[in-house]
């Protein structure tokens, strides 16, 4: 109300000076001179008040840049001095390397270290780089007159060993004796003291850079641009009085304003500025709106005194409006990936740092905080963060401020306040405070977590994996030795599925494994721990808080009754079962190698038990694992030592009656321990890997033995010869067959392979291709135990193969089983019409024999016929039988040529 007063009143004196004709020419003067005055004046207010932002702009440049140079130069400097104390303590030849291993070297993508003798030869470096001789460049000739510990800081230079443009910061060394013995060099390039220009901040002609005292120019950064080695005609000296005023660049000679403060300790200057062009443009800019509004005013008001009263009355009413703004400079780059706080102490009355108050922060600042620029300026740190006083912040930062230096370290916030999990810290000391520069750094944190887990998880199941599992287990003894209480070590292999994997293929034996690791996690308690130890293997560490089997013996149960439950497996419903063996600390071991040794040797004892059930350790497994491994050993030396010998089962043509061929039996006579059964150390030659050595010998000495009865007037005979999976795996397999036909002059015609169900299914397409292979070479192919695996009728009709083999699990309960009796059948009329032959083995009965002669099997094989025979015994059948045999049919009673054939 009381402006409204007063434009009226303005009104009136207005209309009053109105009535007279002759005042209106000085009104106008009067108004054009106010509107002038006031352009004029508020343009240069605005302009001082540029000027003005810009000094304080440059000065706070200058601040920032000179900590970061000094915090980079304390680093070349600190290094220095560690190269020149470890070299003189421990000599140079050793002082690179120990650095190196301790990891106090800077890094060598930024920085060369390297250390020469006194006469100037290249005697160590990091990386490692072309050794030259540096006596003749100033650094050296320098150091070598002048026995002084100061820091030389070179002209920017390039040399033999490094083309790439650098700095030297030198240090001279001494000998015991304090004589010249070297110089320490660290180089850098030096676009790396201007890497902190901001662009949005300095604009396109900014400057950053450092000066020597002898006024060159160590680097110089403008804009993008950096070069370095200009000579200045001013001194360094005389360019302290830059305090932010502008002035002509002697580079350029583009105005700028500049700054400038000496770095302690070094022998160079820090020089920084902003182009004043860029500082003013828009002031410039406002200054050409503040004019072109005042002409539109003037001409306005000079056209409304050419118009009547009525114009010059309406005129007068016209409101003229000025548009201000008011704009403050950006304190840090908006792309800096760190919050930047400047803190100025606050003391007591007895000269006590009380706290620290927030001066500047950047927009980095802000995202980190919540709060705004505005918001955080003038605020006290215990206020804003009262936790610094208690987790150490504090304390470090009052030190830091007292006796300077630099401090970095990580932390994990607790501090609400601060929007992040993971902090990176770093605090330079500044006259009357500190610079604290904070980063964000959860992100890598927790990229650091994920590869941890994964090191020490199985990819597949998720569960922790051997390392893991031996440190678990470490540190479950030591918590029950603590405790005086015991840990259960249990260690799990499921049983067959080696014939999932086989017979299904991969991708369902890792579903299998996934499904089985879910159940058994289960069953756990919090404080237990479940991992996969390798394939299909797992391990339980319980900790129980007495040694007693009947404590744990509810859990294994649960967990095999939960593995036993059948699993769908593409489509297919699949049920395995596991052999658990346990091992108690600190009744069966005190170290977690002991224990799960143990463990293992209880697993095989449940498997030798029929599997699906669990075994708790005891002295005496020792020895059936030092059977088995003695076994082992006696395998790798049959083969040279001749232990091994083959026994042929002869085969019958059920229509003809004649014996067509024999089946190569493996037998082992140990020189101490007598004859060991195929069962025994058959499976040992396949988990150790000698069923390679030993297949081979068996099928070079069966297709020997097979050529000898030919050669012995003998009727030529088909030879079979089991082919186990490794031996199939082997990329050698061909040539192998190849070597054996052609070592013992065999028609590849009377050689068959028998292979099993299980081994072709794993990699049909791999198996077709094989045994593509080995039909071409004249062999014929045979599928051995068909019945036992997961075929693939798919499959089977492309095998190469003319014999099925019915597994003697079929033939044992024929007279009785009308599954077996169903099952024979099915296979014999598949089998035929594939074009293939049936052959069964085991046939130990009249009984058998008459069925299958019933129902078309084509041959059989078993100890109706004969046992395995040596391979006299076989030339002995031929010659009595005349290669015939007649088989007694079920009811009467053998005849003499049948029996003969019978043991």
């Amino acid at each position: 109300m009381g402006q409204l007063r007063r434009e009226s009143r303005g009104m009136r004196w207005l209309r009053w000076w109105q009535d007279a004709f002759l005042s209106l020419p000085l009104f106008t003067l009067v108004l054009l001179a106010a509107i002038w005055g006031v352009t004029l004046h508020f343009i240069d207010a605005e302009r001082a008040a540029a000027r003005a932002a810009a000094v304080e702009s440059v000065q706070e440049l200058i601040a920032t840049y000179e900590a970061q140079v000094a915090r980079n130069l304390n680093g070349i400097d600190q290094t220095l001095k560690l190269l020149k104390y470890v070299t003189e303590k421990k000599g140079p030849e050793q002082a690179l390397k120990e650095l190196s291993q301790q990891g106090l070297l800077p890094s060598g993508l930024v920085f060369v270290v390297s250390l020469t003798d006194a006469r100037g030869n290249t005697i160590a470096s990091s990386p490692a780089a072309r050794n030259i001789p540096v006596s003749g460049q100033d650094y050296f000739k320098v150091h070598k007159a002048r026995n002084s510990d100061s820091v030389y800081v070179a002209q920017t230079m390039r040399d033999q060993s490094n083309q790439d443009w650098h700095l030297h910061f030198t240090r001279r060394l001494n000998d015991g004796g304090g004589n010249f013995a070297g110089i320490a060099i660290v180089e850098v390039d030096p676009a790396y003291f201007t890497s902190g220009y901001e662009r949005s901040r300095q604009g396109e002609l900014g400057v950053q850079g450092l000066l020597g005292q002898d006024g060159v120019l160590r680097v110089l950064r403008v804009g993008e641009k950096i070069s370095w080695g200009q000579s200045l005609a001013r001194a360094p000296q005389s360019l302290a009085h830059l305090q932010g005023q502008p002035q002509a660049s002697p580079w350029d000679g583009i105005r700028r304003y500049m700054a400038a403060r000496p770095l302690h300790g070094f022998a160079l200057t820090a020089v920084a500025g902003m182009a004043e062009s860029e500082v003013m443009a828009s002031v410039e800019q406002r200054r050409l709106n503040h004019l072109w509004e005042a002409g539109v005013a003037s001409a306005v008001l000079l056209l409304a005194m050419a118009m009547t009263w009525l114009w010059c009355w309406q005129g007068a009413r016209a409101r003229r409006r000025i548009r201000l703004a008011q704009e403050t400079y950006a304190a840090a780059s908006e792309a800096n990936m760190d919050s930047f706080f400047v803190l100025r102490a606050l003391r007591d009355e007895q000269g006590a740092i009380a706290d620290f108050r927030i001066t500047t922060a950047n927009s980095r600042a802000e995202k980190m905080t919540g709060l705004s620029k505005q918001e955080l300026q003038g605020q006290t740190l215990c206020a804003w963060l009262p936790e610094t006083r208690n987790n150490g912040i504090f304390d470090k930062l009052v030190r830091i401020t007292n006796l300077g230096g630099t401090h970095h370290e990580e932390m994990e916030n607790i501090m609400p306040q601060v929007d992040a999990r993971w902090l990176h810290w770093q605090v330079v000391g500044v006259e009357g405070g500190v610079v604290a520069i904070v980063r964000d750094i959860s992100e890598r944190k927790a990229t650091e977590e994920r590869i941890y887990h994964m090191a020490h998880h199985d990819t597949l199941t998720g569960l922790p994996n051997r390392s893991l599992i031996g440190e678990r287990l470490r540190q479950a003894i030591e918590r029950a030795r603590r405790e005086k209480q015991a840990v259960a070590v249990a260690f799990i292999d499921l049983d067959s599925f080696k014939l999932v994997n086989d017979g299904l293929g991969h991708n369902a034996g890792d579903e299998l494994l996934k499904q089985v690791a879910e159940r058994m996690a289960l069953c756990l308690r919090r404080e237990d721990t479940v991992g996969r130890f390798g394939g299909d293997e797992f391990v339980l560490v319980l900790p129980q808080a007495s040694g007693e089997a009947a404590g744990i013996a509810p859990l294994l149960e649960r967990i095999r009754a939960e593995v036993i439950r059948p699993v769908m497996l593409e489509g297919q419903e699949v049920q395995v079962s596991c052999s658990i063996g346990v091992s108690m600390y600190p009744r069966d071991g005190a170290d977690p190698g002991t224990l799960l040794m143990n463990a293992d040797a209880a697993m095989y004892r449940a498997k030798d038990g029929g599997k699906n059930n669990y075994q708790f350790y005891a002295c005496e497994m020792n020895a059936s694992l030092e059977e088995k491994l003695a076994l082992m050993d006696g395998l790798r030396k049959a083969v040279d030592e001749q232990q091994l010998r083959l026994e042929y089962q002869p085969k019958l043509d059920l229509e003809s009656g004649r014996i067509f061929g024999v089946e190569a039996l493996l037998r082992w006579q140990h020189p101490e321990r007598g004859a060991i059964r195929p069962d025994q150390f058959i499976p040992l030659a396949e988990e150790s890997g000698a069923i390679v050595a030993i297949g081979e010998w068996v099928l070079r000495e069966a297709c020997r033995q097979a050529r000898a009865w030919q050669d012995a007037g003998l009727p030529p005979l088909t030879i079979s010869v089991n082919v186990s999976p490794r031996q199939f795996d082997d990329l050698r397999l061909e040539a192998r067959v190849a070597e054996a036909l052609q070592q013992s002059g065999l028609a590849p015609r009377w050689l068959e392979l028998e292979v099993t169900e299980s081994l072709i299914m794993r990699d049909v397409q791999q198996a077709v291709a094989k045994m593509r292979e080995l039909e071409a070479m004249g062999l014929a192919l045979s599928i051995d135990d068909f019945g036992t695996g997961y075929s693939s009728l798919a499959a089977l009709k492309s095998f190469p193969i003319g014999r099925l083999k019915i597994d003697k699990s079929f033939v044992r309960d024929l007279a009785n089983s009308a599954d077996d009796q169903a099952i024979a059948r099915a296979i014999i009329s598949l089998a035929h019409q594939l074009q293939m032959r049936v052959i069964a083995e085991g046939v130990e009965t009249a009984q058998q024999c008459e069925f299958l002669r019933a129902n078309g099997c084509d041959e059989l094989q078993g100890y109706l016929l004969s046992p395995p025979l040596a391979a006299a015994g076989i030339a002995a059948l031929l010659q009595a039988g005349t290669a015939t045999a007649s088989i007694p049919q079920a009811g009467k009673t053998p005849t003499p040529a049948s029996a003969s054939l019978c043991v």
